[in-house]
């Protein structure tokens, strides 16, 4: 009988153990945008865009207000946050570098407590982060019931990384079609009738993923398994367009930020701190009942799902480096201020190619040539850069008044330059002269060299 009442004792011990592993360790889906500014969005206050399911999903979750990306480059920063390090730290610090073969992606660690992991359309990882992963499909919503079908009652993680809103824009993306009338053009934009048409193809296909998210959500749901799931939703880098994706300003490394976990987090909730997307990593071994790896540079952000005066980071860091031309530029962000520092000061800025090949560049570029350029269009063009930029956020948002020989805020840039010299020693950054590739397209016209590179844009 004593052995009877231990064996009840502990089948009852297990089943606790395991329905908390259950509540504790959630289905993880990631969606990820390709090329979406952080404002573009309903939620976050674009009334224009067509994103009912995004809204959608914020509203059933939390709403992270002030995210932020490493870096506001599409592969470098997916890699970024799968390995839960900054970009120059993973040896896939450039545009389509292949990941390290020494270099553990997030699916490994969840495999290893007892996920099945997916990946959805776009890659760029390389072989070793693609052999990370147990299942692949080019489609999105369409596959999405063969994977779960493959998951097999398991606990799963699935990546889906869209294409979406990502360049070359066409025609009938999304119907109806936005009204290039009512898009929201940033004052670093020309506003002319080919850039609000740009803008409206922009809407457009933010609206078809947003359209796919909805027929993920409704399988999720359809198949009962929707309140145990963590959904994520963000980008990879700002929009498209000039002095946005590519660069260290807001309009490239903020980025919007949801998790909708009906199980665990409360609906209609706001986070106002600030959030840096190097700690997704972390938070989704915590999930998982895994340790964060020591290689990891964040820390897991999941007390702020459950309680939003959590506090958030004093600091934001982001760099830039090779896309279809180098640069080397980091920044450190505070609440109230940025600090960008730029190696290559005699170079323009580097805009990256598909957006130095759109109608919103070359209405720029027919402004610049009419010297008709406001003030904060002017500054994409600067040559030579400064090599410090400094920016009070809460007066110019927007970063085009560069207060950094301002002496009021002489204090204030020694103490963030001093905190960035820091990061760059704790995180091993490379300096400016090394690991350097060649331009391979004109910064002003976007067009690509097919002979050897100009001496004005040679700087070696």
């Amino acid at each position: 009988m004593l052995a009877f009442r231990c064996t009840l004792s502990l089948l009852a011990v297990l089943l606790f153990i395991i329905e908390s592993y259950g509540q504790d360790s959630p289905n993880i889906v990631v969606f990820i945008a390709d090329d979406a500014g952080w404002n573009d969005f309903g939620v976050y206050g674009n009334d224009a865009v067509h994103t009912p399911n995004i809204d959608a999903l914020a509203a059933s979750g939390l709403k992270v207000e002030r995210a932020f990306l490493t870096i506001a480059q599409c592969s470098p920063s997916r890699i970024s946050i799968l390995t839960g390090k900054y970009p120059h730290a993973t040896g896939a610090e450039d545009l389509h570098m292949p990941l390290p073969d020494d270099e553990v992606l997030v699916p490994t660690y969840l495999q290893q407590q007892g996920y099945f992991t997916g990946d959805m359309r776009k890659q760029h990882y390389g072989p070793n982060g693609e052999r990370q992963f147990n299942w692949y499909a080019e489609e999105t919503a369409e596959a999405f019931p063969g994977f779960l079908d493959a998951a097999a009652g398991r606990p799963f993680f699935l990546w889906v990384g869209f294409r979406d809103p990502h360049r070359a824009y066409q025609q009938g993306a999304f119907d109806p079609p936005h009204d290039p009338a009512r898009v929201k053009v940033p004052p670093f934009l020309a506003d002319t009738p080919e850039t609000r048409a740009d803008l409206a193809l922009y809407y457009d296909e933010i609206a078809r993923m947003d359209a796919n998210i909805g027929r993920f959500i409704a399988e999720l749901e359809r198949r009962g398994v929707r309140e145990n799931t963590l959904v994520i939703f963000l980008s990879d880098n700002g929009m498209p367009f000039p002095r946005a994706k590519g660069t260290a300003y807001d309009a490239g490394i903020r980025t919007p930020l949801i998790f909708s976990w009906p199980a665990r987090i409360e609906a209609g909730t706001t986070y106002e701190g600030l959030v840096s997307v190097i700690d997704l990593a972390p938070m989704l071994l915590d999930l998982a009942g895994a340790d964060p790896s020591p290689h990891m540079h964040g820390q897991s952000l999941r007390p702020m799902l459950t309680d939003q005066r959590a506090p958030g980071r004093t600091y934001i860091f982001s760099e830039r480096n090779w896309h279809n031309c180098d640069e080397h530029i980091r920044s450190v962000r505070t609440a109230r201020y940025k600090l960008i520092r730029n190696a290559y000061t005699h170079l323009p800025l580097c805009t990256p190619a598909d957006a130095s090949r759109s109608p919103s560049w070359f209405s720029l570029i027919d402004l610049k040539k009419a010297g008709a350029l406001t003030p904060e269009q002017a500054r994409l063009f600067e040559a030579p850069r400064p090599r410090i930029e400094f920016y009070d956020l809460e007066r110019d948002p927007g970063e085009f008044n560069n207060v950094a020989d301002d002496p009021a805020y002489q204090e204030a840039v020694r103490e963030l330059a001093r905190v960035l010299d820091e990061w760059i020693d704790e995180t091993g950054d490379f300096p400016p002269q090394m690991r350097r590739r060649d331009d391979n397209t004109d910064r002003i016209t976007g067009v690509k060299f097919t002979q050897k590179i100009p001496p004005m844009w040679n700087d070696k």
